[in-house]
């Protein structure tokens, strides 16, 4: 059997549904505050006190590396999903529960069994500001959800108990869900393995999806990345393509087969901002997503694209750019080079979404013919030309100064024409696989709580 594994904020339930859920299941129950106190000697009140929450946070990351691998139910603390060492091992091979409660539920709870402060708030207060400061943590580490506001101790361990055993998805869904599959331009072998998956005799129900959403979105690598980093990390998931005309339609096939979350690409970035509940902060600022995270019946929409552009010219800063493109990459560029506070023109074959973007960003912008005046220390093209199949360049080689350093933020194929016309003027470049390994290096994190290595990543790709 997979370990169970229960998250959620204190006063959730955890300890009390865990056991009743083990009995059920004929294995052992383990709370890690338990098994915390049992090490220390201590209680955590007084752990606390005495040392602070950055030692118990050490003791809790001890106590959870010798956990079992397998046939127990194990209760977390409120607090464990905040370290990823924590969420590679409590992920590993697990099936992972996230509770919730209301604040007012969670706040008589706690009042029955008062513990130390997390900040000088009142104790309501501070509920919801752990929770809100915690609230992508917790989305990630869900494979469940189960809600304990208005339900007893048994009524909730007999909910995850149906969820182990029959999923969530219906049957009808599961298989309107494959013909819209197998209507998609999917290789003959992904098929057969997501009609496994989906309506398959012998499919494991406790399987979860995530996907790359675009159109067209057969060049992306996202799916060997994933799955490979799935098997690295013990997940039982598969990740698969979501290629329609309609981002409103792929939201909802993700929605009817419980996916876990999307990568978003073109051209969906912008639309598929009014598809999901919530968007972060830089998500907002941009006006694109690239992340769609599924928790709890709600979808998140954050932006990693301008954290995988920006990690890659971190020893640029101050520098004057030109950026190519006025669409949803180049929007989570401009943001990027504004942060890092360059000097930013934008140019764009259609003038007036140079001026949009700009007027948004807080960059200047000229026309598409004026490079040749600008003399940038930094270009960065975020537009499409010279993703394969395309074989164009956005510059010519003339354009090309061998001061200038070129950031292609297209991937595929890895060195494009621009490059490969950089690298013959002499320039510095830098290859778009670099904002893909570090926006995929945020989105696993935001899927599962997880801090992939960007070695590792790197391996898988070559």
């Amino acid at each position: 059997m997979r370990r169970i594994v229960l998250f959620g904020y204190r006063g959730t339930g955890k300890t009390a549904i865990g056991t009743i859920l083990a009995r059920g299941l004929n294995v052992p129950f383990l709370d890690t505050d338990t098994l915390i106190e049992q090490e220390s000697g201590r209680t955590i009140p007084d752990i606390f006190r005495e040392d602070g929450e950055e030692r118990f946070r050490a003791l809790e990351r001890d106590v959870i590396a010798t956990l079992p691998a397998r046939d127990i139910v194990i209760g977390t603390g409120g607090g464990v999903v905040i370290d990823p060492v924590n969420m590679e091992h409590l992920r590993a091979a697990s099936v992972c529960v996230l509770l919730t409660s209301d604040l007012a539920t969670i706040g008589r709870r706690l009042a029955r069994a008062p513990r130390p402060p997390l900040t000088n708030l009142p104790q309501n207060e501070e509920i919801a500001q752990v929770i809100t400061r915690r609230r992508r943590q917790y989305a990630a580490s869900a494979d469940f959800c189960v809600d304990t506001s208005r339900t007893s101790t048994k009524e909730a361990a007999d909910r995850i108990l149906s969820l182990l055993e029959k999923g969530v998805v219906p049957a009808p869904e599961r298989a309107a869900a494959f013909r819209w599959f197998a209507a998609s331009p999917l290789p003959a072998p992904e098929h057969a393995r997501l009609e496994a998956l989906l309506t398959g005799p012998d499919r494991d129900v406790q399987t979860r999806f995530l996907g790359v959403a675009g159109f067209p979105c057969s060049h992306s690598k996202s799916p060997l990345l994933f799955n490979r980093l799935f098997k690295r990390y013990d997940l039982n998931y598969h990740y698969t393509r979501f290629e329609d005309p309609s981002i409103r339609t792929i939201m909802q096939v993700a929605r009817d087969i419980d996916a876990k979350g999307l990568s978003v690409t073109i051209p969906f970035k912008k639309d598929v901002m009014a598809c999901v509940d919530e968007i972060d902060d830089a998500a907002q600022q941009i006006g694109a997503a690239n992340t769609v995270v599924f928790a709890c019946g709600s979808a998140h929409g954050y932006n990693t694209d301008w954290l995988g552009i920006q990690k890659p010219l971190a020893g640029y800063k101050g520098a004057r750019a030109v950026l190519l493109g006025a669409g949803g990459v180049a929007a989570a560029a401009a943001y990027a080079l504004t942060d890092l506070d360059m000097e930013v023109t934008i140019l764009n074959r259609t003038p007036q979404k140079a001026q949009e973007l700009a007027e948004h960003s807080g960059c200047r912008w000229e026309s598409w013919d004026a490079f040749s005046g600008i003399n940038p220390d930094l270009v960065v093209n975020a537009t499409s030309i010279g993703m394969q199949p395309d074989t164009g360049s956005p510059l010519r080689g003339d354009q090309l100064k061998k001061e200038m350093t070129v950031f292609d933020l297209v991937y595929t194929p890895p060195v494009t024409p621009l490059i490969a016309a950089a690298r013959k003027a002499g320039c510095t470049t830098i290859t778009g696989t670099e904002v893909f390994i570090h926006q995929a290096r945020e989105q696993f994190r935001l899927f599962f709580g997880i801090d992939v290595p960007d070695t590792a990543i790197r391996e898988i790709l070559a």
